[in-house]
Formats: C-alpha cells, structure tokens, sequence
C-alpha cells in the first residue's frame, strides 16, 4: 500500500490555495503554507520515526479555522450558551473521559452563496440571446435595447453615432472620391489573402469591447466571417456602378433587422473594421487612406441605416411561418409549403432567408419556387448540401407544425412585364425553383406574345424531380418550350447530354432574349460566359449569385 506521502500535489503558477478562493475564510498566520487539500492528505514531514502517542479525541492542529463572522449557520445544530468554547488538554494515558457535551460541527467548507454586495452578480449569457428568443419575446428585442432595466446593471445601447470619429469630421463625411476608392480597392488587395485572419480579428475587436451584440451573431462564425468579407468586396467592385450599389446596401441594411441590428452599432462596428484593416493592410495603410476607409464607411452606412429604418414603417423585422406540407421529392430535395402569420409580399424569382427553431441565428437563402397565391402560401426547393445545418434541418427534420422565421424578400431577378421580350431561362438542380416561379407569374399576366425557353438541367435522370410538373405547364401553354438536359447517365424521355450552359450555347444564337440563370454558383458563371458569347448583351442576364443559396 502506497504511503499518505505519495499523495502529494504539486500546485503550478495557477494553483490558488484556500484563501484566494472568494468567500473562503483566511488561514491563520502559523498554519502551513501548502493547499488545503495537501494539508489534509499528508502530514509535514518528521525526521525519524514518530514516536507513539496515547490517541486523543481530536488534535487541536487539524481543527477547521475559525469561521467568518458572517459564515452561514442553517447547517449548525444549536449550542447551549454554556457549551465549552474549547477542548479538555489531551489525557496523558488511559482512556479519555467522554464529554459532557458533544462539540459542535463545523459550518461546510464551501463559500457563501451570497457575494459581498460590490461583486455583481453572474447572468448567464444566453437568457439574454435575441437570437434564441426566436420566438415570440425576439420581436421586441429591438426596444429592450434602448430600456434600462429596472433594479438590475444592464449595458445600454451603444451610444456611438454611425459617423465615425477620425482625422477632422468636415474630411470624414465628405463623399468618396475617385481617389479612395483607388485607395479602398489597393487596400482589399493586400487583405484579400489574409482575409480569414483579418475578418477574425475584426469579430475579435467587437466581442472584446462591445460583449453586449455577441448575441446577435450565431454560435459559429465561419461562414459570418466570409459574409463579411464578400461585402466589402462587393462595395468596393460596386463604387463604379452608384445605383446597383445603393440596391445592394439598402437590402443588406433591411436584412440586417433580422439578426437585430440597430442604428448605435455602426458606429462601434466601423471602429473596429478600420482597426482590423489597419493591422493587415501592411504598407498599403496611412492616413490617406484611413481617411478613405472612414468615407466609404459613413456612405455605406448611411444607406444601410437609411432602408433599415424605412422598412421598419411598413414591415417586420421578421415573419413566423407555419409548415404546412413537406414532401420528398428524392432522398436529398424536399419541396416545403409554408403559411406565413401576416402578409407576405414579394416577387416570383425573389429569395428570403430562413432560420429554424434547431439553429438559431443561423440564416440561409432560398427562392421562392412559386409566383405569389391568392392563399398566400409559401412554397421553396430545399436540397440537403454536405455540412448545412439550415438545408439538412429542412429536409430530414422539419415536419407539418414546425414554425420557421423568414426574412424580408430580396434579389432583382424579376421580370418587367411592360418590357416584352422574349425569355431564355436556366435552371440547374433546386435552381429550378425560382423559374418555376417566373413562368407561373408570365401566365398569370396571360402574355401569350412572348415565348420562354427553358432549359432544366440536373445531373442524373431522377434529380429532374420537377420536370412533370414545368411539363404539365408548357402543355397548357403554347409559349413555353421545357428542355430538360441530363450531364450524367440516366433515362429520360427526350433528354439532351451534355452540361447545362454548353448545350444552352449549342441552341444560339439568343441576341433577342432577356436571360435568366438560376443553380449553382460554378454553372451560372459558365452560362453568363456562353450567353455573352452568345450575343445576349450583359444587362439583359439576370440572376442572383448568393453564395447562401448554395451554402446551406
């Protein structure tokens, strides 16, 4: 049997004994300076043997310290006032006399429960999540955080304003000049590389200083972390084009109600996005260009503030939607019906966002897959991609009853019916979805004139899990011609071979046509090359690249 000396625990620099615990009484000054726990499990070392003694009721070394005046008594049975206040001299030899009165029992080791009133008390992070109140209280998070509590220590909004401070505000809120934006895009030159780093120590800087939005954003950041950066590329690319770029920020601005977002966080936010940049730019940053930085940054949130705070005259920041129906369409593609609780208005080739009740704060795109209804049902193409928490939650989880949170419509994929062109559109896998969309809406407004060819595009013969249905519609309407194209190998009836742009190309030339591509990311990019070939002219191709829309 191992020796009591073997039990010995060596504490390191982070080792903290008995009296650094908060709560925990002092040790006297004479006891030893080891932990607690290494006083009770070895005894300090003798030379020699240890000569033998008479054994005693209790040695007065391993008595408990005295307990703080305010140490808690509910566990302490109660003493007479004439109890002994110590213990009889140990007997020198026989058996000791037992006491008249049992000796009382120590109060427990463990520190009071209530903190000394300067210590504030510890609030669990996630009562206080807007993100996981998804539903019902999430509604009213954007007034909670104006509203000082009452009784407790809250933080308030943050009270910059989204004019930022810097070298002399008449220089920081004068517009962009061609010269930062030659500035702005040299910088992104040099970050874009390090983009992972940068973007991290960007969220880092937020959390750090401004804990009170670390709510708002959901468990894991990564594919935050690649939104982030994919918008500002998009603002600086956009600088040349004062229109599309006000589209773009005013709807990411009315989606950013969703996660809660408020006018006061521009301010910090910008703050934190000028010193990310400054620390990996390298020798591309000086004041010039800060100055270049905080201009753009007023711009771009100015407009994002601006179509925030307009939509939230006429609309929600979100809508619940029931699930309705839930069908299967193949083993990974589920086709969802949802009833919004209030009116839901958008149009056929938009997207929205969704986040499930599993993942909150997670959001993901999808399109509508139908024109609007006179019930106004919902209805989206959802296929479960690798790693997609949202697409494989809808598809494998999701059931009849579930309640899901939709944000505003968005995308400019919609056709103009004064316009009268004729249509060419492109759909490859759940893309489909919103050209089904299209083509309903076209024979809604019952224009016979036009024709719309359309080419649907899948890999294997039963990922076509829609072509019944486009089929039934060109058979009830003469305009539209339905191709379906197959890449891979499979049987289906009058199928053309080959990837989907390719063959698209081979049934040129489309110069007439108004264009519309619908699918993954890497076929849209090869369709929007062929169709340019082609001879249909650049702002008369209209899609959607969200890279959520094939994310999950």
């Amino acid at each position: 049997m191992k020796s009591r000396r073997t039990l010995l625990v060596r504490t390191g620099h982070g080792s903290a004994g008995v009296s650094a615990v908060p709560g925990m009484p002092e040790l006297p000054s004479e006891a030893p300076s080891a932990p607690a726990h290494e006083q009770a499990q070895a005894p300090a070392e003798v030379p020699g043997p240890v000569p033998e003694r008479p054994p005693m009721p209790l040695d007065p070394p391993d008595l408990p310290p005295p307990l703080p005046a305010d140490a808690p008594t509910a566990f302490l049975p109660p003493v007479p006032a004439d109890a002994p206040t110590a213990f009889p001299p140990p007997v020198p030899q026989g058996v000791p006399e037992p006491p008249s009165r049992p000796p009382a029992v120590p109060a427990p080791s463990f520190p009071d429960p209530t903190p000394p009133p300067a210590t504030p008390a510890f609030r669990p992070l996630f009562t206080d999540a807007p993100g996981l109140n998804w539903s019902g209280p999430g509604d009213s998070w954007s007034h909670a955080w104006a509203v000082q509590m009452v009784g407790e220590e809250r933080p308030g909004p943050p009270q910059a304003a989204a004019t930022l401070p810097g070298p002399g505000p008449d220089a920081a809120e004068q517009p962009p000049t061609a010269r930062d934006i030659e500035l702005i895009r040299a910088s992104l030159a040099v970050v874009e590389p390090v983009a992972d780093r940068a973007t991290a120590h960007f969220y880092a800087l937020i959390f750090l200083h401004h804990p009170e939005v670390r709510s708002l954003f959901p468990a894991a950041m990564d594919v935050q972390r690649d939104r982030l950066f994919r918008a500002l590329l998009a603002a600086a690319r956009g600088a040349d084009d004062p229109e599309a770029l006000h589209s773009y920020l005013s709807a990411l601005g009315r989606g950013h109600r969703r996660y809660g977002t408020l006018t006061g966080h521009y301010g910090p936010v910008g703050e934190c996005l000028v010193q990310a940049l400054a620390r990996y730019a390298g020798s591309r940053w000086d004041a010039e260009t800060e100055l270049a930085w905080r201009r753009v940054y007023r711009l771009v949130s100015s407009i994002m503030i601006e179509a925030a705070e307009e939509a939230a005259r006429t609309s929600p920041a979100w809508w619940h939607g029931e699930v309705v129906r839930h069908e299967r369409r193949t083993r990974d593609v589920a086709v969802i019906t949802v009833r919004p609780d209030q009116a839901y208005p958008y149009r056929a080739g938009q997207y929205t966002s969704l986040e499930t009740p599993w993942w909150p704060r997670v959001w993901r795109h999808f399109s509508f897959a139908s024109a609007p209804r006179p019930d106004g049902l919902l209805t989206f193409h959802v296929k479960a991609v690798q790693a997609g928490w949202v697409s494989n939650a809808l598809v494998h989880r999701a059931a009849p009853g579930d309640v899901l949170r939709l944000g505003p419509a968005a995308g400019s994929m919609t056709v103009d019916h004064t316009a009268g062109a004729e249509l060419l559109c492109l759909g490859g896998g759940t893309g489909i979805a919103p050209i089904r969309a299209l083509v309903e809406e076209l024979a809604e407004h019952g224009t016979p004139v036009r024709s719309v060819e359309l080419f649907y595009g899948a890999r294997r013969a039963v990922e076509l899990y829609d072509l019944d249905g486009l089929r039934d519609l060109a058979r009830r309407h003469r305009w539209l011609t339905v191709r379906p194209v197959l890449s891979g190998t499979g049987p289906t009836e009058g199928a053309l071979t080959g990837e989907l742009p390719e063959v698209v190309g081979r049934f040129g030339p489309w110069a007439g046509r108004e264009a519309f591509l619908s699918g993954p990311p890497a076929m849209v990019r090869r369709g929007v090359g062929v169709l340019l070939r082609a001879g249909v002219p650049a702002e008369r191709i209209r899609h959607d690249l969200v890279g959520d829309l094939a994310a999950g």
